[in-house]
Parts: structure tokens; sequence; C-alpha cells
């Protein structure tokens, strides 16, 4: 998984995994998930991400076994 915070375009990019994206759609505005060829959803993007989320500069993730 990626995870990316452009500032110029005020977009935070949400990669699940490596694969081409064949489809886009703006499931709810500024909000669009990418698929692959099967359907799957394989990334998505916040547009105007400083205003929809805490802090688009700062993540913390967490992994339990």
């Amino acid at each position: 998984m990626k995870v990316t915070y452009d500032p110029a375009s005020d977009t935070l990019t949400v990669l699940l995994k490596d694969a081409a994206v064949a489809e886009s759609d703006e499931d709810r505005p500024g909000v669009i998930l990418d698929f692959d060829e099967q359907g799957d959803v394989v990334g998505f993007e916040i547009l105007d991400a400083s205003r929809r989320v805490t802090d688009p500069r700062h993540m913390e993730f967490t992994a339990t076994a």
C-alpha cells in the first residue's frame, strides 16, 4: 500500500495494490475510486484533502497479528 499527498493539488492518493487502473468513478463528490479490469478497488483519491481529513501530511499505521 502506498499513500501520497500532493499539496499543490491538495490531493490524497491511496494505492491499495500495484495494478493498472481500468476505470475510475467519483463515488461521492471529491472521492474517486479506481478499479482494475476485474472490478476490484485498487486505490482512491480524495480531492481537497486539507478540507476532508484532519491532517493530510500525517498518517498513523497500525498492524495487529
